[in-house]
């Protein structure tokens, strides 16, 4: 794993205790969800679209504690759809938990 989060780390272990192939599971299953979520804001062509989706990978970043990613999330809240700055931080941001 390329990234390490001492918050997300620690979420992901009082939920998988000391079981390694849930944390893994937990893991891939963030992953996959905040990558989704960016799918959908590369998607958005208004406003309505990408601020769900935007609000939707905030929330995910919340639940896991990935502070990096909320702050991106929050970026994204903030810009037009399709900011493309915006949306290569984010996907930048996602290739470091893979």
């Amino acid at each position: 794993m390329a990234y390490e989060s001492g918050a997300m780390d620690a979420t992901l272990a009082a939920a998988a205790g000391e079981d390694a192939a849930l944390m893994a599971e937990l893991r891939k299953a963030f992953v996959e969800s905040a990558q989704k979520q960016l799918d959908l804001l590369k998607r958005a062509r208004c406003d309505g679209n990408w601020h769900v989706a935007a609000m939707r990978l905030k929330g995910l970043a919340a639940s896991f504690h990935a502070a990096e990613l909320l702050q991106l999330a929050d970026g994204a809240l903030a810009a037009a759809p399709g900011e493309p700055t915006i949306v290569a931080e984010i996907d930048a941001c996602l290739d470091k938990f893979v």
